[in-house]
C-alpha cells in the first residue's frame, strides 16, 4: 500500500529510477508517521480505547476530574454502650470524620463518567435524559431517576445506597447536571419488602411496614 502510494506522488520520467525509488522508499520508512498515529488515536484521541493520561485530557476537555476526595468512614473510637465504636488503641476519635482520603478513579469507571458527562453535554435536560444519564452512570447498581418538584426543585433518587466513591461522584466531578438555578437534592436509600406501599407496588400494606425514610444530601 505505501509503495502505490508513492508511486502516486512520482512525476512520469523519475518513476523507472531505481536509486530514486529506492530513496524515497528508504525515508518513508524512517519518518513514516503510522505507528505514532496508531498510538495517538488509540490512547488518546478514542475516548474508549483511551488508558491514563489520555483519559485526562479527555477530563480536560469535557470539564470532569478523575481525583475525588472520599470522605473519612471509621472505626471511630468510643464508649462500649455505643456498639458501633472501637475501644482504646483501635478507633480515631470522631472529630477526624471531616477528614477525607484523595481518590483516583481507575480508567473503567473515569471513561463511564466521561461519557455520561459527554451526554450531559449534548442532553436537553429533559426528566428522560436524565433519567438516562444516572442509569448509564450506576447501570447495574439499581432503580436510580430524576423527579421534578417544581418550584425550582428537583432531585435524584438512588434506590440503593451509594457508595462514599459514588457519593464523591456525584458530588464533586461536575458530571450530574441540573438546570440553572434549581436546587438539586441526592436522596438514598433502600425499598424493601418491609417498606410501606400501596398495593400492587411489591411494599406492604397498613400496619405492615415502616415509611420509607432516605437519607438526602443537598448539592
Amino acid at each position: 500500500m505505501q509503495s502505490a502510494n508513492l508511486e502516486a506522488t512520482l512525476a512520469s520520467q523519475y518513476a523507472n529510477s531505481p536509486v530514486l525509488l529506492q530513496l524515497i522508499a528508504n525515508m518513508n520508512a524512517n519518518i513514516d508517521p503510522a505507528a505514532n498515529l496508531t498510538l495517538f488515536y488509540n490512547n488518546v484521541w478514542n475516548i474508549m480505547t483511551a488508558t491514563g493520561f489520555g483519559l485526562d485530557i479527555w477530563g480536560q476537555i469535557l470539564g470532569v476530574t478523575r481525583i475525588l476526595q472520599i470522605p473519612a468512614t471509621g472505626p471511630f473510637f468510643g464508649f462500649d454502650q455505643s456498639g458501633s465504636m472501637q475501644p482504646f488503641g483501635s478507633g480515631v476519635f470522631l472529630q477526624f470524620l471531616g477528614e477525607t482520603t484523595i481518590t483516583s478513579l481507575p480508567d473503567s469507571t473515569f471513561r463511564t463518567l466521561l461519557l455520561t458527562k459527554a451526554l450531559a453535554n449534548i442532553s436537553n435536560m429533559s426528566i428522560p435524559s436524565l433519567n438516562q444519564l444516572v442509569s448509564n452512570l450506576f447501570a447495574g447498581r439499581g432503580r436510580c431517576y430524576c423527579t421534578d418538584l417544581g418550584l425550582m426543585e428537583m432531585t435524584y433518587t438512588f434506590e440503593f445506597v451509594l457508595l462514599p466513591v459514588e457519593l464523591a461522584i456525584l458530588q464533586q466531578s461536575g458530571a450530574l447536571p441540573h438546570p440553572t438555578g434549581v436546587q438539586v437534592t441526592i436522596v438514598q436509600g433502600v425499598i424493601s419488602g418491609s417498606t410501606f406501599g400501596f398495593n400492587g407496588s411489591g411494599l406492604e400494606p397498613f400496619g405492615q411496614g415502616t415509611f420509607y425514610n432516605p437519607s438526602q444530601v443537598i448539592l
